[in-house]
């Protein structure tokens, strides 16, 4: 592979004007996936637990499929074709899409009361998508960018602020490492990735300007599949991430850097789109889905059938939790910059349940047990104090003549139960077969109730 002189004096200059003093005793990483790999995860991350995605950009304009709207015009996807013949004159390209896309409705402050209501931790905002547009004023994206063209403001800049002025969330960046149709990575392309200009003149130059611009706490990579990690320099700018970039301390990575790295190495480990294995992993992970069941964008043709019910997304937080992983839910913007109302209802929903759940689920570690063995729709997570140790079971279905069945939780003399949000304990008895127990739910009156959807169970002084 050739590597010219512009990367070593971008990663030099990127060192001496950009970096953060370091410490005598901060370990220093090398640009090896070993040595990257035994960084480990802020302890923000791990309990932060619920995240909001954002996918918005010139793609939200036709608004229509999803946000590889481009990508299917140019592969002569039928509906498009046929949605583009109907709506828009021959000549049309998707370039012109760009002075559509203006944003006249972006209320970033709104956006942040929102997120923050919603019991989220952390946002990640599409700063550029596969089509290259970037949502800041990229100098290396001339005329494709948000100053220049469309909104004509900062888009992550002014998101970035209000995050920061308005909540105590964790501010993150999208960003996709290839661009569909740029020449320069065609050219790569073409050449079997043995050349790499696209990489030392346009994303390696984007991604150190978000960081030292915007201070990002997450950088989540995208687009790295077609190439090897070595074209995108990728370890080499993750090393000066994590030892001299204005984040180094704080910041978190996914794993999408470059053939073979997707669940095997970063930060934590994505695996795939709306990953969610159902069992314990021995990594960190994040479940990156969907509120609109079939599209990352926002479409103007959804109906309510494709999005997500409260009590399904509260089941995808309970199943992701339970086994160790962060839940990252996206939400389609439209290209006024508004958020979708049945969006904001389902995450302010997903808050009002989080006022009353949260204890079980922000630093919550999984418990031994992840289902139940013999009930259904029954997750666990626990938390450990000096001086015991709490199981929280997520009931997600009111049982049956009021009794709950559990398998897993071997009670003792002393076992207490209460449920979250409600003021009594719950009467219990150990299950005769299973050595499990019994829980006798109480009548409670709907007023009373203190969620609507799902009710998580506290266990304490059991005997596992």
């Amino acid at each position: 592979m050739q590597f010219s002189f512009a990367f070593h004096f971008l990663l030099a200059f990127a060192f001496l004007t950009h970096s953060t003093a370091t410490l005598k005793n901060k370990k220093t990483y090398e640009p090896t996936w070993e040595s990257i790999d035994s960084r480990p995860l802020p302890a923000w991350f791990d309990e932060a637990k619920i995240g909001i995605f954002l996918h918005w950009g010139v793609f939200s304009v036709p608004s229509f499929k999803a946000d590889w709207f481009w990508y299917s015009w140019q592969t002569k996807d039928p509906e498009v074709l046929e949605f583009m013949k109907k709506n828009y004159p021959p000549n049309f390209t998707y370039a012109d899409f760009g002075s559509q896309f203006k944003a006249e409705f972006y209320d970033s402050d709104l956006l942040a009361d929102i997120f923050k209501a919603a019991g989220a931790k952390y946002v990640v905002l599409t700063s550029k998508h596969h089509e290259g547009y970037t949502n800041w004023p990229s100098k290396y994206s001339w005329n494709w960018n948000s100053l220049d063209l469309g909104p004509k403001k900062d888009l992550v800049g002014e998101l970035a602020n209000s995050i920061r002025n308005r909540t105590n969330l964790h501010f993150g960046l999208y960003h996709s490492l290839y661009e569909w149709y740029h020449p320069l990575y065609l050219q790569d392309k073409n050449n079997s990735f043995k050349t790499n200009s696209f990489t030392m003149r346009k994303t390696l130059p984007e991604l150190y300007e978000i960081v030292n611009t915007y201070k990002p706490d997450v950088v989540w990579s995208d687009g790295d599949w077609e190439a090897p990690y070595q074209y995108w320099n990728s370890t080499e700018f993750l090393a000066w991430l994590y030892n001299d970039s204005p984040v180094s301390e704080t910041v978190v990575v996914n794993d999408r850097w470059g053939g073979g790295t997707l669940c095997n190495h970063g930060g934590y480990f994505t695996c795939s789109d709306k990953y969610n294995p159902g069992v314990l992993q021995k990594h960190k992970w994040e479940n990156c889905m969907t509120l609109d069941l079939s599209s990352w964008a926002y479409r103007r043709v959804a109906q309510l059938r494709d999005i997500i019910s409260i009590e399904g997304l509260i089941a995808e937080v309970a199943s992701t939790i339970s086994c160790g992983g962060n839940i990252l839910i996206n939400a389609g913007i439209r290209s006024d910059g508004r958020i979708d109302p049945i969006f904001e209802e389902r995450l302010r929903q997903l808050g009002t349940w989080l006022k009353v759940n949260g204890e079980a689920v922000y630093s919550s570690i999984p418990w031994k047990f992840q289902n139940d063995t013999i009930s259904k729709n029954i997750w666990y997570t626990s938390k450990q104090s000096d001086s015991e140790k709490v199981v929280y079971v997520f009931v997600l279905n009111w049982p049956a003549q009021n009794i709950l069945t559990l398998g897993a939780p071997q009670p003792s003399s002393t076992t207490k139960v209460t449920m979250l949000g409600y003021y009594d304990s719950f009467l219990w008895n150990k299950h005769s077969s299973s050595g499990g127990i019994d829980i006798v739910f109480p009548y409670i009156p709907p007023t009373q109730l203190p969620s609507m959807w799902a009710w998580v169970l506290k266990l304490q002084y059991l005997d596992n």
